[in-house]
């Protein structure tokens, strides 16, 4: 009885493990701003280059590390966002999905 149990755990452990490895060698790939879902948001790699005109909240100031769904630390070159699945945006990004870290 404990055979397929231990069978059972060991299966799931390696499901889990080969799904943590495949999402980490895809968390590597960088946003590239030409991306559907990037040009939709408006998202530019370097803020300071946000079209103010076409996205008025824009303010200097506002990245992507100092963004609340930036999943990375704010010294951090890149990092993860939820918006763009397993794709890195940049630290010094921006889109119109910006909202200040408390």
């Amino acid at each position: 009885m404990s055979t397929p149990t231990n069978r059972r755990i060991f299966l799931m452990t390696c499901s889990a493990a080969a799904t943590t490895f495949g999402l980490a060698s895809h968390a590597q790939t960088q946003l590239d701003e030409k991306d559907p879902q990037a040009t939709a948001l408006g998202y530019v790699v370097d803020a300071t280059k946000t079209d103010a005109k076409k996205f008025p909240k824009y303010a200097p100031g506002q990245d992507c590390s100092n963004c609340v769904l930036f999943a990375g630390k704010p010294a951090d070159a890149s990092g993860g966002c939820p918006l763009f699945g397993a794709k890195q945006v940049s630290g010094k990004g921006w889109c119109s999905a910006w909202a200040k870290r408390a």
